[in-house]
């Protein structure tokens, strides 16, 4: 632990009293569910109260992600899933969704996790959703990434 009592990345924390809320597009439920159990699998390992909602795609997850961070929650933790198409809307929608959130998180002083996975193919997706097999928990990473940061925030304005 550091000296300001903050976890150091590693460590367990205890985000008893963090209000999370998890927010997931809709498209490529297999991945997409991966992800929403990864966040679980860190909020309950925290302690953190959280809630989930869904929304119809990645484009939609800024507005939401505003919503409850102005309705009171601690902080927020995006999820969804963008596959590379034979058009420009993967590089449209993955910019608004990415620029929506950073914007969203420097707007209301409030952490947003990242958990939107941009994808040439639906394998990169499987090997990052935290599944049996995959090699990586992007939901579990974008959930702890949040608790933490809503923790140092905690302490520095004390």
């Amino acid at each position: 632990m550091s000296a300001s009592g903050v976890p150091q990345p590693g460590e367990p924390v205890d985000a008893s009293g963090l209000d999370v809320v998890v927010i997931a597009g809709t498209w490529h439920d297999v991945i997409t569910d991966g992800l929403i159990g990864g966040a679980e699998r860190a909020l309950v390992a925290s302690g953190a109260s959280w809630r989930l909602v869904r929304v119809p795609g990645s484009f939609e997850l800024p507005v939401a992600a505003k919503a409850a961070l102005d309705a009171g929650a601690d902080a927020v933790v995006a999820l969804g899933v963008i596959i590379r198409g034979g058009t420009p809307h993967f590089e449209y929608v993955s910019s608004a969704a990415t620029d929506g959130l950073t914007r969203v998180a420097i707007d209301t002083g409030k952490p947003v996790g990242f958990g939107v996975l941009t994808l040439d193919d639906e394998q990169q997706g499987l090997d990052r959703a935290g599944l049996e097999g995959s090699h990586e928990d992007k939901g579990y990473e974008a959930a702890d990434a949040a608790v933490r940061t809503a923790l140092v925030l905690r302490a520095l304005r004390g």
